[in-house]
């Protein structure tokens, strides 16, 4: 300033030069005078800095919801959950799994040490229940989940059954007095079961056709064993459906199609000169239609006869293997005993069964899912499956998504419109000619997105690191989607020992949080997304919080004036 207040430097040049400075220093200077504030709080200032600090390709719009450039950077800056600010250790083994209470105030923790451990979420973090399994012939605890009303809580694992065969168990907890109250049978262990409603919950079972060919049903499970009423089931046939080549249906959840019209405006903005979108339904086959009218179609059982005949007179070229020839037989024999979807517009009742399956290997490579009607939700009615022709013997896939690489972690959106998967994908162009030996897979991990209101695939994510674990060692891990965030566990392997948080609009990762060992799984508190938990192949558990929320846990208190001090020691 020259002696009469006029700035000796015009705005312009003050703006080029804060343009050279990192976003630390044009705070700091714009603390020098009132002329330097206002032009460090200038919005094209922070788009340049904005885009330059986080790297966002310069056609990604701003966040629909930001108000300013100056805030979303600060957003991204202060409000990420990246500060460690608890380990726990109760744990002796590797921790497998966390799952919150609805409410924030409770989380659950699952591991190799065979317990199920429950939390209260405090300032201070401490242990409130440990279950131990191993009574009940469990290996380990892989998998929990809250219901609705966080009263009950559902936990996973693997059970030693007879001659050390190994499946699955679901056990139901109350949480008022931590009792056992009901056991379920869960085939393959990895289906790992979820609440369908507040006293029901999902279980599978499996069952063997042939070498490579099997059928799972899934089952609607009462939550309470003593079930008084004659017209309630305590478990009763939900879906049956057939599985090639080896796969078989694992990681089951739930989204509520309710909750789709709930705001959420993270996705909405698409990217410029993003390719067209791919639309995920079963459909017809493709056929081309024939000019004139349509052949009346050929019953199923004749085609199989005309099938079969052919293998005998050896007219059927190429010859199939084994394996081959058992999966063209069991898709022949069921095209005429599987019951076709039933249709119904979404409401505010329906919801979709979700879970990985495959046709070509047991590799999960696709998402199937499946409606589930209002009147589908009760165990009252008939039991397993009374009431179905004679030839609806499986249930038809309302829609199926092929991701064309091993699946290895799903997520719901808040909202649960929008499905996270992590993949990684098969070469271009790969063909599984062994359902036994599926494809390499990729080291790059892909973030893929589908939008479950439209099925269509909405955008993929950047990848965020690099795993190097083969294709018959990769495992499933558990990332968690908060209203802004997506949080990825480390693949399995040991060649990587780190959470990642991505911001869900600008696809860029925020922060790398950082364990002795791989990490198996992410959440973020429900009614918090500045709080995240991780946990570690180390046997510990991490609470991160965000810069912002730890100064603000860690300012001074203001001390009480002596009136209400003196006031106060009175009243005791």
């Amino acid at each position: 300033m020259d002696e009469g207040g006029t700035p000796l430097l015009p705005d312009s040049l003050v703006y080029q030069i804060f343009l050279s400075l990192g976003p630390a220093d044009v705070l700091s200077a714009g603390l020098v005078c009132r002329q330097w504030q206002a032009v460090s709080r200038d919005e094209f200032l922070w788009r340049e800095q904005f885009y330059r600090y986080y790297q966002v390709a310069r056609d990604v719009p701003r966040h629909p919801a930001a108000t300013s450039w100056y805030e979303e950077f600060q957003r991204l800056y202060d409000t990420v959950p990246c500060v460690e600010v608890q380990t726990l250790k109760e744990h002796t083994d590797q921790v497998l799994h966390l799952s919150f209470s609805h409410s924030g105030y409770q989380f659950a923790s699952c591991s190799k040490d065979c317990t199920v451990k429950i939390w209260n979420n405090d300032l201070t973090i401490s242990l409130l229940h440990s279950a131990d399994m191993r009574p009940y012939n469990w290996s380990y605890t892989q998998f929990s989940q809250f219901n609705q009303d966080d009263s009950l809580l559902l936990a996973s694992g693997v059970f030693l059954g007879p001659h050390n065969s190994s499946s699955g168990e679901i056990v139901v907890i109350s949480l008022d007095n931590f009792a056992l109250l009901s056991r379920v049978r869960n085939k393959p262990y990895d289906v790992f079961g979820c609440w369908l409603t507040e006293t029901s919950l999902i279980s599978g079972n499996l069952h063997r056709i042939g070498d490579i060919t099997s059928c799972s049903v899934l089952w609607l499970n009462n939550a309470f064993q003593d079930v008084e009423s004659e017209n309630v089931n305590v478990v009763k046939r939900l879906f049956k459906i057939q599985n090639l080549n080896a796969s078989t249906i694992r990681t089951v959840m739930v989204a509520d199609c309710g909750r789709f019209d709930s705001p959420d405006l993270l996705l909405d903005a698409g990217t410029p000169g993003a390719s067209p979108s791919r639309v995920f339904d079963l459909g017809s086959e493709g056929e081309d239609e024939a000019a004139g009218p349509a052949p009346a179609p050929e019953h199923p059982k004749e085609r199989l006869r005309r099938f079969l005949d052919g293998l005998l007179d050896a007219r059927a070229q190429p010859q199939l293997a084994e394996c081959a020839l058992e999966t063209k037989v069991a898709e022949l024999l069921a095209q005429g005993r599987t019951k076709p979807p039933e249709r119904s517009a979404a409401g505010a009742g329906n919801k979709l069964l979700i879970f990985t399956t495959g046709c070509l290997t047991y590799s999960p490579h696709q998402i199937g899912i499946k409606q589930i009607l209002p009147h589908q939700m009760t165990t009252a009615g008939p039991v397993l499956g009374e009431g179905r022709g004679s030839d609806a013997f499986f249930d038809a896939l309302d829609h199926v998504i092929d991701v064309h690489g091993h699946i290895i972690g799903m997520g719901l959106s808040p909202d649960n419109r929008y499905l996270y998967v992590n993949s990684r994908a098969w070469p271009s162009g790969s063909v599984v000619a062994d359902p036994m030996q599926p494809p390499p897979i990729a080291e790059e991990i892909d973030l893929l997105v589908f939008d479950l209101k439209t099925m269509r695939e909405v955008k993929r994510a950047l990848r965020a690191h690099r795993a190097y674990t083969p294709n018959d060692e990769c495992f499933f891990i558990f990332l968690d989607v908060s209203r802004d965030f997506v949080a990825r566990p480390s693949c399995s392997g040991a060649e990587d020992r780190h959470g990642y948080i991505w911001d869900r609009h600008y696809n860029i990762c925020l922060a790398k949080l950082r364990h002795q060992d791989v990490v198996n799984s992410v959440v973020f508190s429900p009614q918090e997304q500045e709080l995240l938990l991780t946990a570690s192949d180390d046997a510990t558990i991490k609470a991160w919080r965000s810069p912002r929320t730890v100064r603000i846990h860690q300012a001074p208190r203001p001390r009480p004036r002596p009136f209400f001090s003196w006031f106060a020691s009175q009243r005791r």
